[in-house]
């Protein structure tokens, strides 16, 4: 196995990677399968979501009763909690024979595969309760497959891999999300206009959503289990209930130990606010506020604002690959704030495609590059593999935060101060992040890190 490469303090003056070392490092096989396994981990996101909602809408199942469908992506919310067990405990039989890590990941897959297929086959109309039943499903398997992805990608990679995995991990999770929103729905539209019966072509349409896991699949195989859990034994004289507690009463003594933990936790919840903030109200802002139709929105925000958030992934793994990371994240951090400000500059321009796309390419562009680098951070901070899955997915539920919670009074502040207003206070939504960002820079924060990763 190969061994994880050094990374030098932030005081020290190593030699910064070329532009072509610094992209050569997407090309690396730890990263090609890390990017393979961000497929897998979108394509579900849309089937109990945005696709489920296209099929019971089509279906002429009550608008109320498809509301209550979003509560099926709670586990994501909640991944934390069993988190634990998937850091104590194997796989029997799969984890004997693939390790730790990589045996979770076919096992979520194989339930994952079985819950679409299951959410697929059930009927909106006559059984809403068995299609919420599978939706929740289908998000449980999806979510802890997430926990193992991640725990699996922290593990895998080397620090200067790190930002690089996150860039094609996010593009490649984009893009499983396009297969499994616009992918299925096309397909629905296709399978009818070719004389399939309604009844018939939403399964169809699921079950090849559920063969797409293959590809997650596949990377696992031609992967390798993480050297720092290659030898864990998973064997214990305490029972398993025993081993579970253990595992998340270390994890969580493990980080709250650290030096400047909750300043930390607190900086990971306030990092990306302004940008969620700005977020939850872009389209509202855009069709409500500015008056462009619904086509343009999709065809600008699908279309060229993707193409731009994958581009700005990718500028992110270079950026946090040739940055020390406590200047990657000040420049990711600035660049969020500034992005903000695009939405004040589009509300006085008149109704026009390319205003808008100017200002979505800047806003999904800088967000992502800020998103990479954040993750990258993220990862930093879970350095002990015997607790990578339950670190990752409490700071990754906590740097949810600002999307679930602290965004969702944001309607209620628009109406009390106008749009212009609003997004020039999301942009100062910033301040505080940055404010800690340099108390913990100035408290040796960063160096820290980076010495735990030598």
């Amino acid at each position: 196995m190969e061994e994880r490469m050094s990374v030098p303090a932030e005081s020290d003056t190593p030699r910064k990677p070329t532009f072509a070392e610094a992209m050569a490092v997407f090309l690396r096989a730890r990263v090609l399968i890390v990017t393979l396994l961000g497929f897998s981990a979108g394509l579900p996101l849309a089937l109990s979501g945005e696709t489920l909602r296209v099929w019971m809408a089509e279906r002429g199942v009550d608008f109320g009763t498809i509301g209550l469908i979003a509560l099926a992506g709670l586990p994501y919310t909640l991944k934390f909690l069993w988190a634990p067990v998937v850091d104590a405990l194997g796989v029997p039989w799969l984890s004997e024979r693939l390790g730790h890590r990589r045996g979770w990941l076919i096992a979520t897959q194989l339930a994952l595969m079985i819950a679409i297929l299951f959410l697929g086959t059930r009927d909106p109309v006559s059984a809403p309760l068995m299609v919420g039943l599978g939706a929740l499903f289908v998000a449980f398997t999806s979510a802890t497959q997430d926990i193992v992805i991640d725990a699996f990608r922290v593990e895998s990679l080397p620090t200067d891999e790190q930002a690089a995995g996150m860039a094609g991990y996010v593009a490649a999770y984009r893009i499983g999300m396009l297969a499994s929103g616009a992918g299925v729905i096309g397909l629905s539209a296709w399978l009818e206009a070719r004389g399939v019966s309604k009844e018939s072509i939403w399964p169809i349409a699921y079950a090849v959503a559920a063969a797409l896991v293959i590809v997650g699949m596949l990377a696992v195989l031609a992967g390798r289990e993480p050297e720092d859990v290659a030898g864990r034994a998973h064997e214990s004289k305490a029972d398993a209930l025993t081993r579970v507690f253990t595992a998340a009463r270390g994890a969580f003594a493990d980080f709250l130990t650290r030096d400047a933990a909750i300043a930390v936790l607190v900086f990971v919840v306030l990092y990306k606010l302004c940008d969620a903030l700005a977020g939850t109200m872009t389209a509202p802002f855009v069709i409500g506020g500015m008056g462009y139709d619904k086509a343009t929105y999709a065809a600008v925000v699908k279309g060229i604002g993707l193409v731009a958030l994958l581009i700005g992934g990718f500028a992110g793994g270079v950026v946090a690959r040739t940055l020390p990371l406590s200047r990657a994240l000040w420049l990711g951090a600035v660049l969020q704030l500034v992005s903000n400000l695009a939405f004040v500059w589009l509300y006085f321009q008149p109704v026009a495609a390319w205003a808008l796309t100017a200002a979505i390419i800047v806003e999904n562009f800088t967000g992502a590059i800020g998103t990479v680098i954040f993750v990258a951070y993220l990862s930093a901070l879970c350095g002990n593999p015997l607790h990578t899955a339950t670190q990752y997915a409490l700071l990754s539920a906590l740097a949810s935060t600002g999307r679930t919670f602290l965004s969702s009074g944001s309607g209620f502040l628009v109406n009390a101060v106008g749009w212009p207003l609003f997004f020039i206070l999301t942009a100062a939504a910033a301040l505080p992040a940055l404010a800690l960002l340099a108390w913990l820079q100035r408290r040796g924060h960063f160096d820290g890190l980076a010495q735990q990763a030598r």
